[in-house]
């Protein structure tokens, strides 16, 4: 319901409203205090995994962790969903961002789902992580197993993962989003507008919907 985001909206703006960026984490800024909109301007513009034109006019964005439930639920049954009735139809664009709370296997996941989306497969690996429920699903051996098996290459994929690579990019992330409130996974910006938890597609419809009606104005900075 449009109460339900609103409410979230709420607590995300009595967040803090400025913080200091991770030197290197995002294209090697130097560190520098930024305030919310320019945070959210940042998670929707940054380079990272996306669907949807980039002249949408709702924007979307997705803190998740691939070990979360809900995380999973909202892949499976939400976001199709989304696809069909927004993204490829030109008004959404959908960013997805982590949000690793749940552990260094999250983290891990994280960082090689990055990786992967240096090979132009992360919704394939996406898919890969969040079908896999073993309690070793997220060891580093099964990580270049899920690769191999998308027929990434391998060695870069190894040195990527190994190296930590995007290690400070996925905290950062994940700092961003608890910066904003979000303190659960799954978590959504959805025009700046924070909603917390795996709301059903209906609940995302109806406020979506209304944003999209004649009239409404994104209270988010310009996109491009």
């Amino acid at each position: 319901m449009r109460q339900g985001f609103a409410r979230c909206a709420a607590i995300g703006m009595t967040a803090a409203a400025v913080l200091v960026l991770a030197g290197g984490a995002w294209g090697g800024e130097k560190q520098k205090e930024i305030n919310r909109d320019e945070l959210i301007a940042m998670l929707e513009k940054g380079p990272g995994p996306s669907r949807g034109v980039a002249e949408a006019q709702i924007v979307m964005v997705e803190f998740s962790d691939f070990q979360c439930g809900y995380c999973r639920k909202f892949a499976f049954e939400t976001l199709p969903r989304l696809e069909e009735r927004y993204i490829q139809t030109g008004k959404m664009r959908f960013i997805y961002r982590h949000m690793a709370v749940l552990g260094q296997p999250s983290a891990q996941a994280a960082q090689a789902a990055s990786c992967a989306f240096e090979q132009g497969k992360f919704w394939e690996y996406h898919d890969t992580l969040f079908r896999s429920k073993s309690p070793l699903a997220f060891s580093a051996t099964q990580l270049k197993r899920y690769a191999a098996d998308l027929q990434l290459e391998a060695q870069g994929f190894a040195t990527c993962l190994d190296s930590g690579r995007y290690a400070e990019r996925v905290q950062a992330e994940t700092v961003f989003g608890r910066v904003l409130g979000a303190n659960g996974t799954p978590s959504f910006l959805v025009n700046g507008q924070l909603a917390i938890g795996a709301y059903p597609f209906e609940t995302f419809r109806e406020a979506i919907d209304a944003m999209l009606a004649p009239g409404q104005k994104s209270p988010s900075p310009d996109k491009k």
